[in-house]
């Protein structure tokens, strides 16, 4: 679970920068020495390269200062869909991470159990880092579902949302949700997913080149997804 973060030093530096939405810059806090985080929710059943590289993206596109991964211990709109238990999911996320500085893991989730609901967690993280500003990342499949979220009121007024845009592709509409902060960033195609990697592992294929190497050792001497 992540710590605390610090209170602010100072008041806003007045700086009115807006983007093309509207919205003030990442690099434009609310306080002298806020921090800028963004979180990427999902199974993780297992990492993979396109995880990694969403989480990449973000963190350069939008000037954060760390991404925090959320492994779920189940998605509300994905009912059965965890394969590996948490203690595998979770030592795959740290493996495919390593020591890189600004990304981090949260098992706030996992701890919990049941069903991962976004405004639950985003509530734990609101109270965690009260000065500092919050981007929940997600897909442009999860923004066309982004109005069918739990509590998506009070969840828009907590978080700013990142919608990561695959080249190539129309640029999904934004939800009809008052109130919704959303920042468009540019991301890789990557056409790699969980499924088909848990379906490579069962058939015995490689899983070199789709997953960091730590992971792919990790599912081979765990005999995971056979």
């Amino acid at each position: 679970m992540v710590g605390e973060s610090s209170p602010p030093r100072g008041a806003g530096n007045g700086d009115e920068r807006r983007n093309g939405n509207g919205l003030r810059p990442p690099g434009a806090g609310a306080f002298f020495g806020s921090v800028n985080i963004g979180f990427l929710g999902g199974s993780f059943d297992p990492v993979h390269i396109g995880h990694l590289c969403a989480a990449q993206d973000a963190l350069e596109h939008m000037a954060l200062d760390k991404v925090v991964f959320v492994p779920a211990a189940q998605a509300p709109l994905k009912p059965g869909a965890v394969c590996a238990s948490d203690r595998h999911r979770l030592a795959m996320l740290r493996g495919a991470i390593g020591e890189r500085e600004r990304f981090e893991i949260s098992e706030f989730e996992l701890e919990r159990g049941g069903v991962s609901y976004t405004i639950e967690t985003v509530r734990h993280f609101r109270k965690a880092y009260a000065f500092d500003r919050l981007f929940w990342i997600v897909g442009a499949d999860q923004l066309s579902r982004l109005a069918m979220w739990m509590r998506i009121d009070e969840l828009v007024r907590m978080v700013e949302f990142i919608c990561l845009d695959r080249p190539g592709h129309p640029e999904p509409e934004a939800p009809a949700v008052p109130g919704l902060r959303l920042h468009r960033c540019p991301g890789h195609l990557i056409e790699v997913s969980s499924t088909e990697l848990r379906e490579r592992a069962r058939q015995g294929k490689p899983l070199d080149w789709f997953m960091p190497h730590k992971a792919v050792v990790y599912v081979s001497e765990n005999g995971l997804y056979r």
